[in-house]
Protein backbone atom coordinates (compact mmCIF):
# COMPACT_ATOMS: atom_id res chain seq x y z
CA UNK A 1 0.00 0.00 0.00
CA UNK A 2 1.34 3.05 -1.27
CA UNK A 3 1.17 6.33 1.69
CA UNK A 4 -1.07 8.45 0.83
CA UNK A 5 -1.25 12.46 1.94
CA UNK A 6 -2.86 12.89 5.50
CA UNK A 7 -4.92 15.59 3.90
CA UNK A 8 -7.06 13.33 1.65
CA UNK A 9 -7.83 10.35 4.75
CA UNK A 10 -11.54 11.11 5.60
CA UNK A 11 -12.82 10.24 9.12
CA UNK A 12 -16.14 8.68 8.55
CA UNK A 13 -18.38 7.16 11.11
CA UNK A 14 -17.91 3.12 11.39
CA UNK A 15 -20.94 1.19 9.42
CA UNK A 16 -21.62 -2.21 9.45
CA UNK A 17 -19.82 -3.31 6.46
CA UNK A 18 -16.28 -1.48 7.79
CA UNK A 19 -16.11 -4.56 10.62
CA UNK A 20 -15.04 -7.12 7.98
CA UNK A 21 -12.02 -4.90 7.53
CA UNK A 22 -11.47 -4.23 11.04
CA UNK A 23 -11.66 -7.66 12.21
CA UNK A 24 -8.51 -8.47 9.60
CA UNK A 25 -6.68 -5.09 11.18
CA UNK A 26 -7.07 -6.49 14.90
CA UNK A 27 -5.90 -9.69 13.57
CA UNK A 28 -2.95 -7.73 12.21
CA UNK A 29 -2.68 -5.85 14.94
CA UNK A 30 -3.58 -7.50 18.09
CA UNK A 31 -2.59 -11.55 17.08
CA UNK A 32 -1.26 -11.96 20.68
CA UNK A 33 -4.20 -10.19 22.55
CA UNK A 34 -7.18 -12.24 21.77
CA UNK A 35 -8.22 -9.65 18.52
CA UNK A 36 -11.88 -8.48 18.50
CA UNK A 37 -14.41 -10.52 16.27
CA UNK A 38 -17.12 -9.77 13.99
CA UNK A 39 -19.66 -9.85 17.09
CA UNK A 40 -17.65 -7.56 19.09
CA UNK A 41 -17.83 -4.86 16.62
CA UNK A 42 -21.36 -5.41 15.63
CA UNK A 43 -22.28 -4.83 19.79
CA UNK A 44 -19.36 -1.88 20.15
CA UNK A 45 -21.52 -0.10 17.39
CA UNK A 46 -25.22 -1.16 18.73
CA UNK A 47 -23.98 0.63 21.88
CA UNK A 48 -25.80 4.46 21.75
CA UNK A 49 -23.16 5.38 24.08
CA UNK A 50 -20.61 4.67 21.75
CA UNK A 51 -19.07 6.30 18.57
CA UNK A 52 -16.86 4.59 16.07
CA UNK A 53 -14.94 5.80 13.64
CA UNK A 54 -13.23 4.82 10.63
CA UNK A 55 -10.36 6.37 8.50
CA UNK A 56 -10.64 5.91 4.97
CA UNK A 57 -8.34 7.05 1.83
CA UNK A 58 -9.35 8.37 -1.37
CA UNK A 59 -9.61 4.85 -3.10
CA UNK A 60 -12.46 4.27 -0.44
CA UNK A 61 -9.67 1.99 1.20
CA UNK A 62 -10.16 1.67 5.36
CA UNK A 63 -6.55 2.52 6.96
CA UNK A 64 -7.97 2.68 10.03
CA UNK A 65 -10.45 3.09 12.97
CA UNK A 66 -11.36 3.80 16.41
CA UNK A 67 -13.68 4.08 19.21
CA UNK A 68 -14.93 5.63 22.42
CA UNK A 69 -17.43 5.24 24.91
CA UNK A 70 -19.27 8.45 26.13
CA UNK A 71 -20.14 7.34 29.93
CA UNK A 72 -21.13 9.00 33.09
CA UNK A 73 -24.09 11.71 32.75
CA UNK A 74 -24.37 15.34 31.60
CA UNK A 75 -23.34 16.33 35.19
CA UNK A 76 -20.39 13.92 35.71
CA UNK A 77 -19.40 12.79 31.95
CA UNK A 78 -16.28 10.77 31.10
CA UNK A 79 -14.76 8.94 28.22
CA UNK A 80 -12.78 6.12 27.84
CA UNK A 81 -11.04 5.30 24.44
CA UNK A 82 -11.79 1.39 23.28
CA UNK A 83 -9.77 1.04 20.76
CA UNK A 84 -7.36 2.46 17.61
CA UNK A 85 -6.01 0.56 14.82
CA UNK A 86 -4.18 1.69 11.69
CA UNK A 87 -2.89 -0.59 8.71
CA UNK A 88 0.44 -1.40 9.46
CA UNK A 89 1.38 -0.62 5.71
CA UNK A 90 -0.09 3.13 7.07
CA UNK A 91 1.61 3.83 10.34
CA UNK A 92 3.79 6.93 10.97
CA UNK A 93 0.94 8.66 8.32
CA UNK A 94 -1.01 10.76 10.72
CA UNK A 95 -3.65 8.56 10.48
CA UNK A 96 -3.56 7.75 14.11
CA UNK A 97 -3.53 11.39 14.80
CA UNK A 98 -6.51 11.74 12.95
CA UNK A 99 -8.78 9.04 14.39
CA UNK A 100 -7.58 10.86 18.00
CA UNK A 101 -8.28 13.66 17.26
CA UNK A 102 -12.11 12.34 15.89
CA UNK A 103 -12.59 11.07 19.63
CA UNK A 104 -11.09 13.83 21.53
CA UNK A 105 -14.04 16.03 19.55
CA UNK A 106 -16.66 13.37 20.62
CA UNK A 107 -15.62 13.36 24.19
CA UNK A 108 -15.20 17.23 24.21
CA UNK A 109 -18.49 17.80 23.40
CA UNK A 110 -19.94 16.56 26.64
CA UNK A 111 -16.53 17.40 28.67
CA UNK A 112 -15.11 15.53 31.74
CA UNK A 113 -12.06 13.34 31.53
CA UNK A 114 -11.02 11.14 28.99
CA UNK A 115 -9.24 7.12 29.89
CA UNK A 116 -7.64 4.22 27.98
CA UNK A 117 -5.47 1.47 28.73
CA UNK A 118 -2.39 1.40 26.14
CA UNK A 119 0.64 -1.49 26.34
CA UNK A 120 3.18 -0.56 28.46
CA UNK A 121 5.84 -1.01 25.26
CA UNK A 122 3.66 0.26 22.78
CA UNK A 123 6.04 3.83 22.85
CA UNK A 124 4.45 4.98 19.71
CA UNK A 125 0.75 5.12 21.21
CA UNK A 126 2.11 6.30 24.70
CA UNK A 127 3.83 9.39 22.67
CA UNK A 128 1.09 10.26 20.78
CA UNK A 129 -1.51 10.00 23.75
CA UNK A 130 0.51 12.11 25.77
CA UNK A 131 1.12 14.61 23.16
CA UNK A 132 -3.06 15.01 23.27
CA UNK A 133 -2.73 15.18 27.09
CA UNK A 134 -2.65 12.16 28.48
CA UNK A 135 -1.05 10.99 31.79
CA UNK A 136 -0.74 8.03 33.09
CA UNK A 137 -2.44 7.40 36.21
CA UNK A 138 -1.55 4.12 36.75
CA UNK A 139 -0.60 0.26 35.68
CA UNK A 140 -2.39 -2.84 35.27
CA UNK A 141 -0.39 -6.07 35.44
CA UNK A 142 -1.14 -8.49 33.24
CA UNK A 143 -4.15 -6.66 31.55
CA UNK A 144 -3.62 -7.89 27.80
CA UNK A 145 -4.43 -12.00 27.63
CA UNK A 146 -3.46 -14.27 26.70
CA UNK A 147 0.39 -12.65 26.07
CA UNK A 148 0.12 -10.74 29.79
CA UNK A 149 0.82 -7.73 28.78
CA UNK A 150 1.11 -4.77 31.36
CA UNK A 151 -1.14 -1.90 30.36
CA UNK A 152 -0.95 1.64 31.43
CA UNK A 153 -3.97 3.69 32.18
CA UNK A 154 -4.38 6.57 31.08
CA UNK A 155 -6.29 10.18 31.54
CA UNK A 156 -6.87 13.41 29.71
CA UNK A 157 -8.03 16.05 32.02
CA UNK A 158 -11.53 17.74 30.83
CA UNK A 159 -10.61 20.53 28.41
CA UNK A 160 -13.18 23.02 28.02
CA UNK A 161 -14.18 23.85 24.37
CA UNK A 162 -11.89 21.32 22.79
CA UNK A 163 -14.56 20.44 19.95
CA UNK A 164 -15.08 24.10 19.06
CA UNK A 165 -11.30 24.71 19.13
CA UNK A 166 -10.41 21.53 16.78
CA UNK A 167 -13.42 22.45 14.21
CA UNK A 168 -11.80 26.12 14.01
CA UNK A 169 -8.61 25.23 13.94
CA UNK A 170 -9.59 22.66 11.15
CA UNK A 171 -7.98 19.49 13.25
CA UNK A 172 -10.51 17.83 15.23
CA UNK A 173 -14.35 17.12 14.23
CA UNK A 174 -13.76 15.93 11.33
CA UNK A 175 -16.11 13.13 10.84
CA UNK A 176 -17.71 13.44 7.97
CA UNK A 177 -21.61 12.44 8.37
Amino acid sequence: MSPEPVSAIRIEPMVRADIARCVELETLLFAEDDPWQEVAFRSELSAPHNRYVVARAGTGAMLGYAGIALLGNDEHPEAEIHTIGVDPAAHRAGIGARLLRALLAEAGKRGGPVFLEVRTDNTPAIALYEKYGFHIIGLRKRYYQPSGSDAFTMRRPAVAGFAAAATESGRGSEVVS
